[in-house]
């Protein structure tokens, strides 16, 4: 059945526009038309949205769990659409479940669960996120460094088995040979370099052999010196590459995201939010790798004083990236959606308002809330 979204200020490339109504059909954005075109008033359901602020839903690839489950410790379709069904409610449409280091068989039910889900059209579910196991013991953060090895032949093909979504794989680029990291790139792996102790030299190298972008920016990788620039160094000043940012005001100190805005090309920054079980659940608590974690104050750190992943939700973050970065809302969004659709090379069906493009959308109200998301044309109230 055909929908007509009506009277929302909307988001529509680089402007906000409130004299516009979007059109839903079978999944899909079939038309973007003046609100005052006569034809619309029988052109299906007539849905007003009282003035709303109207954006391309947001993607996140970096969501390790949500509604009190985590991807690691039970990966399966339940698990996903338990997770995806928690993010949803804070705006979140198109996510990467995200699968830190862990073993040979917990990697191949992961993949073989996202391939699943996939093909059960579970709302939200885009592809994977195997952050690890090929990362550095000096940069593990809270991963399991027994679990951490070099991949052989068999693994690369195991990483880049996802045939039917979304595969990209956070590694150390000093800890992989680099024709292993052309070998997943040629094979339709987005790579990212993360969790690394990589010199500027090595990093630099990694980009040249396909590295697309960097997890997390500042967090568990070797920080920008006068003398030694390292993995930040590099992020910052590569031109092409995307980078992931935390925007909790916990896991980055503000102003030093404001210099990586200052630095990157307009594009270039990403909303992540590295999120864990208690997001959209009653429990701060999960077990990870066996150890029991708690969120205080929205704060999740392991005993030894590592943060464990992050309590953030996508909503969340693009309200922090106004009130904490100075970003305007239309940037706010468009770091929330647009980008991480160009850096995932799903941009030519998501990320946008427009014609022909799938119907994942998000509705918030004027303190940035979210009143309801649109998955393929299906709407959800927060």
């Amino acid at each position: 059945m055909k929908q007509v979204l009506r009277n929302a200020r909307m988001l529509v490339g680089d402007e906000f526009r409130d004299d516009l109504a979007v059109v839903l059909e079978a999944g899909r954005i079939t038309a973007v038309l003046p609100d005052a075109a006569p034809s619309l008033g029988h052109a299906g359901e007539q849905v007003d949205l009282q003035g709303g602020w109207l954006l391309p839903g947001f993607i996140d690839v970096q969501v390790n769990g949500g509604g009190g489950a985590l991807f690691n410790n039970t990966p399966d379709v339940a698990t996903l659409r338990t997770i995806a069904a928690a993010h949803r409610r804070f705006g979140t449409t198109a996510m990467l479940p995200t699968l830190i280091s862990d073993d040979l068989e917990v990697m191949r039910a992961a993949i073989a669960a996202t391939h699943d889900a996939i093909a059960q059209a579970v709302p939200g579910v885009l592809g994977i996120h195997l952050e690890g196991p090929y990362i550095a013991p000096a940069r593990k953060g809270t991963h399991d460094a027994s679990k951490f090895r070099v991949p052989d032949a068999d693994e690369i093909a195991l990483a880049a088995s996802l045939d039917n979504g979304v595969t990209l794989l956070t590694l150390a680029p000093e800890r992989v040979p680099l024709e292993t990291i052309r070998a997943l790139v040629e094979r339709g792996v987005i790579v990212a370099a993360g969790h690394t102790a990589a010199s500027y030299e090595e990093v630099r190298a990694g980009l040249d052999a396909g590295i697309r972008g960097f997890t997390h920016l500042y967090n568990a990788m070797s920080p920008l010196q006068g003398r030694e620039p390292g993995a930040v160094g590099a992020a910052l000043e590569d031109r092409d590459s995307w980078v992931g940012i935390i925007v909790d005001g916990v896991h980055v100190h503000p102003g030093s995201l404001r210099v990586a805005l200052a630095a990157k090309p307009r594009g270039r920054l990403l909303l992540v939010t590295d999120a864990m079980p208690p997001v959209g659940a009653a429990d701060p608590s999960y077990v990870l790798y066996g150890e029991t974690i708690t969120a205080i104050e929205g704060v999740v750190r392991n005993a030894a004083g590592s943060l464990a992943g992050s309590a953030l939700d996508m909503a969340t973050a693009v309200r922090n990236t106004v009130q904490l970065l100075g970003q305007p809302l239309a940037e706010a969004a468009r770091m929330a959606s647009t980008y991480p659709a160009q850096f995932l090379n799903v941009d030519d069906r998501m990320g946008h308002i427009a014609e022909g493009f799938q119907a994942d959308l998000v509705v918030l109200d004027d303190a940035l809330q979210v009143r309801g998301t649109w998955i393929a044309g299906q709407y959800e109230a927060a």
